[in-house]
């Protein structure tokens, strides 16, 4: 049988998930990690280091720039789109090499016009890596700010909301599986709100950091050129107007140690997240949240009864995609053989799927957790079930009341074993016991009347109180 190449339709199809089944979800990043923004933010770092050597005096010959020639020059990234793309990917044929087909597509722009005889301070005394790291520097810092945090952000928001509002609903906690002391659902998702708030505040303070010094770092052919100028602090002054921390001292390379704390704290984010997304799978497997239905959905090809909790497991997969290649990018970008190799130049072009998979994991919750409602006779049932969690305050109390000097409040703990292990306990068991202890009348009455649903400590009052 002969199969119809799928490679040879137009326009082609993605070979991957974030630009074919999962566009919508992620289309926010291309704006910032795909080739194409790579290449209009290398025009954008070439024009404006352009206009800044002419600001700056830093060669002799250069002259101030009238206003229209800057406005032509940012007008070249500006107006990068899909004839720019082809055109430059035509230049880089015959270069074999991206940036320079960069530098000539610049070139281009400005032949005939009043700033040709300027036309070599285009990526002048560059490596192709002074534009590559401010460039990637740019594209990671507008996708976080711009895309990744705000949903992020959004997210972590929700999860506060359901934490509030569930603040006084009573849960049997469960701790190595086993029934375990009560709290309620709503301090539950605080915890996670509060954990996931604090990646946030890592992230949202991320330094990034950018060089412009060089072959080697060193301003070789900078002062070989022009002696004169003060190349340092010339550097300095354009990277922080780029709006990024200046690197003084590099291979190279900028050393990319930012994008591996950064890498770390957004798969730490994403690992937290992938908690949120397996609790809440159990939560419904439980039967303690309800899944809302849409028309025409389908749960099982095969059971018409089921709504399975597709968001978050797909979520789970995604986290841990995400994961995997942000590690390994924060691995990979902080080597360097010698003054270069270019591990990094491959590695970088991941950044852009590292990102969508964590962008997708964030909208498959907060879609997911956009399905759920409480079901509060299901925890109250599981509860009500457990009446051996109260042997905890039970000899809790009576280690106090020895403590006090109370007589026959001897072996509180191992009493207590004896009664619940490995037995079952109803409330008629535990008042029986609690009947039976010579405590003093208010603690025994406080005892006798504490039910599993009624011992969550100060779950509520943790929301209030520490909940952002």
């Amino acid at each position: 049988m002969t199969w119809t190449s799928l490679a040879a339709i137009e326009p082609p199809i993605a070979l991957g998930p974030l630009d074919g089944r999962y566009r919508g979800a992620v289309a926010g990043l291309v704006d910032h990690l795909s080739e194409p923004a790579l290449n209009r933010m290398r025009l954008h770092v070439e024009v404006e280091w352009f206009i800044h050597l002419c600001e700056q005096d830093a060669v002799p010959g250069v002259r101030p720039l009238t206003d229209d020639e800057k406005a032509l020059l940012r007008a070249i990234p500006a107006d990068f789109g899909a004839d720019g793309i082809a055109e430059h990917a035509e230049i880089e044929k015959v270069t074999v090499h991206d940036v320079k087909a960069v530098e000539y597509y610049i070139k281009r722009r400005i032949e005939g016009t009043s700033l040709a005889p300027l036309s070599e301070l285009v990526h002048f005394a560059c490596t192709s890596e002074d534009i590559n790291n401010l460039s990637y520097a740019l594209m990671v810092k507008g996708a976080v700010e711009d895309v990744w945090l705000p949903a992020a952000t959004s997210l972590v928001g929700q999860v506060a909301d359901l934490a509030r509002a569930a603040k006084a609903v009573p849960m049997l906690s469960r701790t190595h599986g086993q029934t375990a002391t009560p709290t309620t659902l709503g301090k539950e998702f605080a915890v996670l709100a509060h954990r996931l708030g604090r990646q946030l505040h890592r992230v949202s303070s991320q330094e990034y950091l950018g060089k412009i010094n060089g072959a080697t770092g060193t301003f070789g052919a900078h002062t070989a050129a022009v002696p004169g100028t003060d190349w340092i602090e010339v550097s300095r002054t354009f990277v922080e107007g780029l709006g990024l921390t200046w690197n003084p001292l590099t291979t190279q390379i900028e050393s990319h140690d930012w994008q591996a704390e950064l890498y770390a704290d957004v798969a730490r984010f994403g690992r937290i997240l992938h908690n949120l997304a397996t609790d809440v799978w159990t939560y419904v497997s439980l039967g303690y949240f309800a899944q809302a239905t849409t028309k025409g959905s389908i749960g099982s090809s095969a059971m018409p009864h089921k709504i399975n909790p597709i968001r978050f497991e797909n979520a789970e997969a995604n986290l841990e995609i995400s994961a995997a290649l942000l590690d390994t990018l924060g691995a990979t970008l902080v080597t360097s053989r010698l003054q270069r190799d270019l591990t990094d130049s491959s590695s970088q072009r991941n950044i852009g799927p590292a990102f969508g998979h964590s962008l997708l994991a964030i909208d498959n919750v907060r879609r997911g957790l956009g399905t759920l409602s409480v079901n509060e006779a299901a925890l109250a049932a599981d509860l009500d079930a457990s009446w051996e969690v109260l042997a905890e305050p039970i000899q809790s109390a009576m280690r106090a009341a020895a403590i006090a000097g109370v007589p026959g409040m001897e072996n509180p703990y191992e009493r207590l074993k004896e009664l619940t292990r490995g037995q079952q306990i109803d409330a008629a068991a535990i008042q029986a016991f609690v009947g039976g202890l010579e405590l003093p009348a208010e603690t025994k009455d406080r005892l006798a009347a504490l039910t599993p649903g009624g011992y969550v400590g100060l779950a509520e009052t943790l929301v209030d109180r520490f909940l952002a």
